[in-house]
């Protein structure tokens, strides 16, 4: 999540030019609220945080955006300028978001962006493993043998992975939905069983389905979208 490099005193002192001791005093007598609740001396404000003093906003909230994108093949999962094939010039829009996540550069599907850190922060590091669908295509027929390690677990940099729900779909294409996200995972059990993964497409993110959103074209989420993500990252 990334704050304001600054405490809510700090911020006061700052904002409304007030020494230390009376910022402090604001503060103590609860004359300061962020997010409607009485803050605390060394409270770290973060962008989407709104700062009220005696019932006048200081500091509005920054609004959070949620942007689901159909990553092509061969765009890196980053937003650093420096990288080709990066997501800031595929995207080409201008707000200041990060991937929740990576998708390697050989794969495709859905990509969730966003700027709000509590949120994203509660999908990368949840107690609970939240789950990721994905359709895969490989090299030569599937056997029963690989569909069920596939779903079983597969020792992989030297841990074997969780279990999986795996359905088959036709010869070459199988369906699976993990509920972890160890580097490139699914190519790296697919290669222990004898396969090449030809096609990896994410189809959903938790709640966040891709849908029929194009490859390389994005869109905001919407409202139940949004509620609906948050509540499950919640619980």
């Amino acid at each position: 999540m990334k704050a304001l490099n600054s405490s809510l005193k700090y911020f006061i002192v700052q904002k409304l030019n007030l020494s230390n001791k009376v910022a402090i005093h604001y503060i103590l007598t609860r004359r300061v609220l962020v997010n409607g609740k009485p803050g605390t001396l060394n409270q770290v404000l973060l962008p989407e945080d709104e700062v009220q003093v005696d019932d006048q906003v200081i500091k509005e909230a920054r609004k959070n955006v949620y942007i689901a994108y159909h990553k092509p093949r061969g765009i890196e999962s980053t937003m650093n300028a420096q990288i080709e094939n990066n997501l800031l010039n595929a995207l080409d829009f201008s707000h200041s978001v990060f991937p929740v996540g990576r998708l390697d550069k050989a794969s495709e599907g859905l990509m969730l962006l966003t700027n709000d850190g509590r949120t994203s922060f509660k999908i990368l590091h949840a107690e609970k493993h939240q789950e990721k669908e994905y359709v895969v295509t490989v090299d030569k027929p599937l056997t029963q043998h690989a569909i069920n390690c596939l779903a079983t677990g597969i020792v992989i940099m030297g841990k074997k992975t969780r279990p999986a729900i795996v359905r088959q779909v036709d010869d070459i294409t199988f369906n699976i939905i993990l509920n972890q996200g160890l580097n490139r995972q699914i190519r790296r059990m697919c290669y222990k069983l004898g396969y090449q993964v030809e096609k990896l497409v994410r189809t959903r993110i938790i709640t966040l389905e891709l849908g029929n959103l194009p490859p390389g074209e994005w869109r905001y989420l919407n409202q139940s979208e949004i509620s609906n993500l948050i509540q499950q990252v919640s619980n």
